[in-house]
């Protein structure tokens, strides 16, 4: 608890309502965050109002402030400006921190009579260095791409010396080196060559493509018709090699791509970076979650693109981030040049930007030792129902049973997008004497989350779910979602509806339903989570049915009750011992006379 917050309290209430910085110090007056408002008065308010509902992280923070200072702007631009440019000078503890991935990696033309081209993570030897990358996946892709193209020399062999000893390897052989090592290429051709790969690597595929077809129009003009096939070989194989790029087409040339996935400890947001029509570099950041009403988006945009020179004209976003026109306008400004936001929804831009989201998840996934299409599956899952993170744990609910008898139902879990069986539970019905799915939903909900509240032992039972799923329609979910309120819980509650054919359709909200086939993830995994629950119940309801028909034909025999036939289940505990036992044993087990267990022993055998 911070004693300062009665003082902090008493000087905001004097602050003004104008936009600008607000800059908390700790008792030492040591910056620990920034940050910028339309209203000054607000937002710091926010910070130090009593029961506040703060993450861990801005929580720590205001714990810490001894007392602020505020620098008032003309405009929330200013604002943003001055924002930038303080974080950027004091780097503050507690505000968003972007961890790259990795470390820089270049690309290094070796400083030699025939240089080599290579991928390095330093810039310690002599030689010419592309970069920096972000990537090291991306620079040595470009340093392949290059050498395959241009037939440049891969092998350990040092040239010139290593000229005309032994023979070429098999990359000369299946035409993937121009076969330096014979020594029939001069030291000014392949410099030219080796010139042509550079710029191919900054320039990209379209520019190298139009300087080779001129160069090769012209080699047939004058009869050169070796190196005519050369540059022709050459040009397919750049246009084969960008193939497998994601390629923006001609009405883009030039994008950053954004993209983000949550995980539980925090946000990773990929970055890729489209030049010249072809993939460029690729960035990933892991960022912290911030405050509650603070777009991740434009914090994540307004740090990274501060201070750089290379903003391209375009930058593609899987939403459009709160502040968008004001980053717009600051990026515009920063670069010279009109910048443009926007957020696809479908086509060639809109996959850039799944890609972009796949990258994101890949690296939850390790963080959270899931793949990435589980992480996509509950983002998109959370996103489409309106929850304010991914569903970590979640339960799914259905109903079973055989007109009124054997009703039951089942109840599995799925924590990250994965069945976790040791948490499934098993219910028998027991306050419905007839058929009613909905009064047998509430039944087990209310007997379930009862559990939750006594503190029970059972440690799966002791968890709040972050989701609950039915197997049903909006009917079972207006049935259930009152029960769940009554108990003081804040527990979204969906059905799971299916079409005629019995497969998952939708998802159901009491006042309407949400299509989910668009999107391919959430999609399987509400299918493979409704497909589970479906038959965890049934086997239970085949199981029980069968267990009463058992019980129920013993009790036909004349002198049998229902405590008598338990106690043969319960001494003999299976069909196949209660079959081997003699009139003498079931006689003495059930306690009745030779009579009656030879009519007993006549209905086991025929059972």
């Amino acid at each position: 608890m911070n004693t300062r917050l009665p003082f902090l309290r008493e000087k905001t209430s004097k602050l003004t309502s104008s936009p600008g910085v607000y800059i908390m110090k700790n008792k030492e007056g040591a910056i620990i965050y920034i940050g910028k408002a339309k209203n000054l008065k607000n937002r710091v308010t926010s910070y130090f109002r009593e029961n506040p509902d703060h993450t861990p992280k801005v929580s720590a923070m205001v714990s810490n402030v001894h007392d602020y200072d505020f620098i008032v702007t003309d405009s929330e631009y200013e604002a943003l400006l001055l924002e930038c440019s303080l974080i950027k000078q004091h780097k503050p503890k507690y505000n968003i921190l972007l961890k790259d991935d990795k470390g820089y990696h270049y690309i290094r033309i070796s400083d030699e009579e025939f240089p080599r081209i290579t991928a390095e993570k330093n810039t310690k030897e002599p030689g010419t260095y592309l970069g920096p990358y972000t990537s090291g996946f991306i620079a040595k892709e470009a340093v392949n791409e290059a050498n395959k193209v241009f037939m440049l020399p891969v092998c350990h062999k040092k040239f010139p010396r290593d000229f005309g000893k032994g023979r070429a390897c098999l990359n000369f052989h299946i035409k993937q080196c121009m076969g330096l090592c014979r020594g029939k290429v001069s030291s000014s051709e392949y410099k030219k060559t080796i010139a042509q790969a550079v710029e191919y690597i900054r320039n990209g595929s379209a520019d190298s493509v139009e300087r080779m077809e001129k160069e090769m129009a012209e080699a047939s003009e004058n009869l050169d018709f070796e190196r005519a096939i050369m540059l022709r070989d050459r040009i397919n194989a750049v246009k084969k090699a960008s193939e497998k790029q994601k390629i923006i087409g001609s009405a883009v040339r030039c994008a950053d791509v954004i993209a983000m996935a949550e995980h539980y400890g925090g946000i990773f947001i990929s970055v890729l970076m489209y030049r010249d029509s072809r993939l460029f570099d690729k960035a990933v950041f892991e960022v912290e979650k911030p405050d509650g009403d603070e777009d991740i988006l434009s914090l994540f945009m307004t740090r990274f693109y501060h201070g750089k020179s290379d903003i391209p004209k375009v930058i593609l976003t899987e939403y459009t981030p709160a502040e968008a026109e004001l980053i717009g306008e600051f990026l515009s400004v920063q670069s010279g040049r009109k910048v443009t936001i926007s957020a696809p929804k479908r086509g060639r831009l809109a996959e850039l930007v799944r890609l972009a989201k796949n990258n994101s998840a890949e690296y939850c996934a390790l963080k959270n030792n899931r793949t990435g299409k589980e992480m996509v599956a509950l983002e998109e899952l959370g996103q489409i129902l309106g929850l304010k993170k991914p569903p970590k744990y979640i339960e799914a609910y259905d109903i079973s049973n055989l007109s009124s008898e054997s009703m039951v139902a089942g109840m599995v879990v799925f924590e990250d997008g994965r069945p976790l069986k040791k948490a499934y539970k098993r219910f028998s019905i027991k306050e419905q004497a007839f058929q009613n799915d909905y009064g047998s939903m509430q039944e087990v909900l209310r007997r379930r989350l009862a559990r939750i509240e006594n503190d029970d032992e059972d440690e799966y039972f002791r968890r709040t779910p972050d989701l609950i799923l039915l197997d049903g329609g909006k009917g079972h979910v207006s049935s259930v979602e009152p029960v769940v309120r009554e108990m003081g819980l804040d527990i979204p509650v969906f059905g799971m509806v299916k079409d005629n054919k019995h497969r998952t359709r939708a998802i159901a909200s009491q006042g309407r339903e949400i299509q989910i086939n668009n999107l391919k993830s959430a999609f399987m995994l509400v299918t493979r989570i409704q497909d589970e629950v479906h038959r965890y119940s049934v086997s239970f309801m085949h199981a029980k049915h069968k267990k009463k028909t058992y019980k129920s034909e013993l009790t036909n025999v004349r002198g049998i009750g229902e405590k008598k036939a338990t106690k043969l289940k319960l001494h003999f505990k299976t069909k196949e011992k209660l079959k081997s036992a003699s009139v003498e044993e079931l006689a003495k087990i059930a306690g009745v006379n030779m009579d009656i267990s030879a009519e007993l022993y006549k209905i086991i055998q025929d059972m």
